[in-house]
């Protein structure tokens, strides 16, 4: 019956863990959506439905990154949202834009990405 217990209870983190992992993604999504393309079509805001747009989306990332956060460390969640949504802006930018970064900016993105990986595989909370 303890065995049974302590299954069920590890089955239910792990599924906590994943939807936080879906909310995370979420937020991702909803960050390189808010940011690469309504807040470029916004023009500094001054295009009304553009600009509400942008806003909501903004709100709609942190209330996932919030729900994240109930079960993901602040500092990684945080870390990952802006990590992966400057690289996935930046690429959005490539992509849309035809806007490329120069060396420098993409050995910045290499980086980035590694202290996503870092922060998220080697990296320790004490809680």
């Amino acid at each position: 019956m303890h065995r049974l217990n302590e299954n069920y209870l590890l089955e239910l983190n792990s599924m906590k863990l994943l939807i936080a992992y879906i909310f995370l993604l979420a937020g991702i999504f909803l960050g390189i959506l808010a940011n690469g393309y309504f807040l470029k079509m916004s023009g500094g805001f001054t295009k009304l439905l553009p600009s509400i747009a942008c806003g909501i989306i903004i709100l709609l990332a942190v209330f996932c990154l919030s729900r994240a956060m109930n079960t993901i460390p602040v500092g990684f969640t945080y870390a990952t949202y802006g990590g992966l949504t400057i690289i996935g802006v930046t690429l959005f930018g490539i992509i849309k834009y035809n806007q490329t970064p120069n060396i420098y900016g993409s050995i910045g993105m290499v980086l980035i990405v590694l202290g996503v990986i870092f922060v998220n595989y080697l990296g320790r909370i004490n809680s």
